[in-house]
């Protein structure tokens, strides 16, 4: 039966959409023009939403493991999808593939918003940039945020069974990619409607020249455009990520967080342009020639060294923690554990099975970073939006987060202890000299102290957690990788050639490996940010950046053997 024709179940149907119905309620009570643009475009989004809800709360399983979201697929049928290639796609075409959407998303990055005024741009996400991608004031502003965070609930909510699907079925699989594309539609208005009602601000002229077109409508109308603008680029980004997941090497989002962070890397450590107010040159390496030119003996250690070593910004430490993390991630990117393979049939035909230390590979840190950002974004909102300053225990509350007025960083609260550490001056140096360092800011050393401690263990637990999610919802568990050993002829010698007693035998690695991988990427990023880095990336996208430029290469390897050697496409799970 089509899902179309399929009976729902009304009463569900009803009570979501009573749900809603109190939203518009609550919204109507507090509106003070419910005639007023900001007030009618609530109302079109709620509309939206309401529908698809009753998809979802009416929809009438056909068995007690089949999921709700199927309810979805009278919306989901017409999003659009990037179509998979037919055959297999030769190296040297996906290698084009990459190189032509990374040059579209460095064209984007200097597309500016038309109609906005930069001097009055505030950047939500100026801590998160790195891996963030995209670029403030850009088309690109909100980067990759609205895929990651709408990744981020997708995995909880699969993770935690509230969505009952197997992604080992090919239908579930692709309800739950569909849902998610739909729910990145979503967050991209999430994100983007929020940052443009106090944060990205329309020129003066531009909204005079909408006045004339439509009087008294000039504000909105041209805060509508900007919102459609960001909905244009986040948009973009979504389709090209999926062009590089189908067509290319690699994931599109790897790529623009290696490619922004390889840039902000370079320019930190080279940039030669000086400072206008100090006339010392940006980079590491020209200010520290600076340094050592210009300023006398007496100078320098009457204060000279510690600018030059740990003086943002681009100190000489973070050079070192740079450097530093990427030999850590290139060491333990190769080390591994391998399991070793017999072919079944085929006497003599041998091979091992490499289950890599870091096995989740950056992804859990993506998704913390992300998680991390998007509560750094709400807690400024709180705070400091007119909208949401009234909001019931969250608004204007100190304990969320509070800030300084014009600045995007917390001065307190929760937001602050989850906000990115940078650097020893954050950090160490209130430690060590808290009457220099902490007057005039409100926080005593034990703060600072229980803030470096909060963070890294949030860090550290949030990136376990995200990856063990991230095996469950990509196939990398025992039972699916199992499977595919079975597929492919293979199995341990001197164990029955049956995928349970596969999945057994993994059960003994894999969960260890992910819980130890999710730890360690996030006390590395954690340990990163605490030493600092140039060109004020963070350590989260230094190290993010080392690892999927160390991926591609190893992905580079499998393609062209795969290119020599067809057959290994199965073993591998590729087309054929």
């Amino acid at each position: 039966m089509a899902e179309e024709e399929r009976e729902r179940n009304q009463t569900y149907g009803l009570i979501s959409l009573a749900f809603w119905a109190f939203i518009l309620f609550l919204l109507y009570n507090s509106a003070q023009n419910i005639l007023s643009p900001s007030f009618i475009v609530t109302v079109l989004t709620v509309i939206p939403l309401a529908y698809f809800t009753y998809l979802v709360a009416s929809y009438v399983p056909e068995d007690e493991d089949e999921s709700r979201l199927h309810g979805l697929k009278p919306v989901l049928r017409y999003l659009p999808v990037i179509k998979k290639p037919d055959g297999h796609v030769s190296f040297k075409m996906k290698m084009i593939w990459d190189f032509v959407i990374l040059v579209i998303y460095f064209a984007l990055t200097n597309v500016v918003i038309f109609g906005l005024d930069q001097q009055k741009t505030m950047d939500l996400f100026s801590e998160f940039r790195a891996i963030m991608a995209g670029a403030s004031g850009s088309i690109m502003h909100l980067g990759i945020g609205p895929i990651v965070t709408a990744s981020i609930i997708m995995q909880l909510f699969a993770g935690a069974k509230i969505i009952k699907l197997n992604l080992t079925k090919d239908e579930d699989k692709a309800v739950y990619q569909s849902t998610q594309k739909l729910l990145v539609i979503i967050m991209i208005f999430v994100e983007a409607i929020p940052q443009v009602y106090g944060y990205l601000v329309p020129d003066s002229g531009f909204i005079q020249a909408l006045d004339s077109f439509s009087p008294g409508n000039g504000r909105f109308l041209a805060q509508l455009l900007i919102v459609l603008q960001l909905f244009a680029g986040s948009y973009i980004v979504f389709l090209m990520d999926e062009v590089v997941s189908k067509w290319g090497l690699g994931s599109g989002i790897s790529l623009f967080i290696a490619a922004g962070v390889a840039q902000a890397i370079v320019v930190g450590t080279f940039n030669w342009e000086p400072y206008q107010t100090t006339g010392i040159p940006a980079g590491t390496l020209p200010k520290t020639i600076f340094y050592l030119t210009h300023i006398s003996s007496p100078q320098m250690a009457n204060g000279g060294f510690e600018r030059m070593f740990l003086g943002n910004p681009n100190p000489i430490i973070a050079l070192i923690g740079t450097t530093t993390i990427f030999l850590i991630v290139a060491y333990f990117q190769s080390t591994r554990v391998e399991l070793p393979l017999a072919h079944g049939r085929a006497r003599g035909a041998r091979g091992r099975y490499p289950i890599n230390l870091i096995y989740a590979s950056n992804i859990p840190v993506i998704l913390m970073s992300a998680l991390l950002a998007n509560i750094s974004m709400f807690a400024l909102l709180f705070w400091t939006n007119p909208a949401f300053q009234n909001f019931p225990v969250l608004g204007h509350n100190w304990m969320f987060g509070f800030y300084a007025p014009g600045q995007t960083r917390p001065s307190g609260g929760m937001a602050w202890y989850l906000s990115t550490i940078r650097g020893v001056g954050d950090w160490l140096m209130p430690l060590v000299y808290p009457s220099r360092y902490l007057a005039g800011t409100g926080h005593a050393w034990i703060s600072v102290l229980l803030r470096v401690i909060v963070y890294v263990s949030i860090m550290i637990i949030g990136s376990m957690i995200f990856a063990r999610f991230w095996i469950e919802t990509t196939n990398m568990g025992p039972k699916a990788i199992a499977e595919n050993i079975q597929r492919s002829g293979m199995q341990i010698p001197g164990f029955r050639r049956d995928p349970r007693v596969l999945e057994k035998v993994l059960e003994r690695y894999i969960p260890a490996v992910t819980d130890f991988s999710g730890a360690f990427v996030g006390a590395l990023a954690a340990g990163a940010n605490l030493i600092g880095t140039v060109g004020n990336t963070s350590g989260t996208g230094v190290l993010l950046a080392v690892g999927i430029m160390i991926q591609m290469y190893e992905a580079m390897g499998k393609e062209q053997m795969m290119e020599m050697h067809p057959m290994l496409r199965q073993f591998f799970g590729k087309e054929g």
